[in-house]
């Protein structure tokens, strides 16, 4: 798959890294007693590829249809590339391409057909008019999402991961300054979520800022360079990845053997922190005097270095953290 379009460029309205992209003042959105988004403010910069989490149910897809307009919020404000969503929705949805809660198109047309007829209903900024443009540009979004062989069969032929494909070459239409996208790997096999990544990564290094809401955390921690965490409505952290994994100050022990874990313990005393099987915390030593001191022993260490939390670890430690506020006293 192909990211950069044929003249290497996107759509006018070019951002500075660091300007707010998506920003969001206290939004919020009620349905009765229900309450599926709470006072979020959210903050994401161009040139991010941001991850928003959360467990299903948690408010991720309607936080994503008051981004987009297709939702009014019950109070807040929302805005996009700097202006107020959903007024200059005329003004802004050119340049931002999305893909929410799964694509819908016509089955008995085929991808190629799905895409100029939503390019022709679409409004486009600058872009060329006419049919032969038109199909220009749905064959290079098919090339780009791996669908190009398959552009002219029919939809309803189309795999749950076919139909994700083309849902994402719908988004890319526009070639956007903003990609906003609800789990977009859905129904993919190992190689198609691979093959998405390096997509999205590399339309990241051209100018695209990437909006992607999903509950796959072990994709996130390879792909975005920010998340946010949203709780049951509640944005409850927000924060560059590399900061969250940044290290404890503790280090991570792993021997070859039970025997040698017991062993280390014993040397190494109360400064082991905690033990899962082979694998012990450390404090108050650097890696190269832990190593040092088991190896003299003739503790085999498989490895040993700097504890980095996982994301998984992350995500839990915030979860429980608010969960243990609202515990009644």
């Amino acid at each position: 798959m192909s990211a950069a379009p044929p003249d290497g460029t996107l759509d006018e309205g070019a951002t500075t890294p660091g300007d707010s992209v998506v920003r969001t003042t206290g939004l919020t959105k009620r349905y009765g007693a229900l309450t599926a988004v709470d006072a979020v403010d959210l903050d994401v910069r161009a040139g991010d590829v941001y991850g928003f989490l959360g467990a299903n149910g948690s408010g991720k897809t309607t936080t994503v249809r008051c981004l987009l307009g297709l939702v009014l919020p019950t109070s807040g404000r929302v805005e996009l590339l700097g202006r107020a969503m959903p007024r200059a929705a005329a003004e802004v949805l050119p340049r931002v391409g999305a893909l929410v809660e799964g694509p819908a198109a016509y089955g008995h047309l085929s991808g190629r057909a799905n895409l100029e007829l939503s390019d022709a209903s679409g409004r486009r900024s600058g872009g060329e008019g006419g049919r032969r443009a038109r199909r220009r540009r749905a064959d290079e979004a098919l090339d780009r999402v791996g669908l190009g062989a398959v552009g002219r069969r029919p939809v309803r032929a189309y795999s749950l991961g076919m139909r994700q494909r083309l849902g994402l070459a719908a988004a890319l239409m526009r070639r956007p300054r903003l990609l906003v996208l609800d789990e977009p790997t859905n129904g993919l096999d190992p190689q198609g979520i691979r093959e998405i990544r390096e997509l999205l990564l590399e339309l990241n290094r051209t100018g695209t800022t990437v909006f992607l809401s999903s509950h796959l955390l072990a994709e996130v921690e390879q792909l975005c360079t920010r998340i946010g965490l949203l709780d049951r409505g509640r944005l409850v952290l927000e924060e560059r990845l590399d900061v969250l994994q940044a290290p404890t100050g503790r280090v991570a022990v792993e021997t070859t053997d039970a025997e040698g874990a017991d062993r280390a313990v014993t040397l190494l005393g109360d400064a082991v922190v905690s033990r899962t099987g082979v694998r012990l915390l450390v404090s108050g030593a650097d890696p190269a005097t832990v190593t040092e001191r088991l190896v003299g022993a003739g503790v085999r260490v498989q490895a040993v270095g700097p504890e980095r939390r996982s994301l998984e670890q992350v995500v839990e430690e915030h979860t429980r953290a608010r969960a243990a506020q609202e515990v009644p006293t």
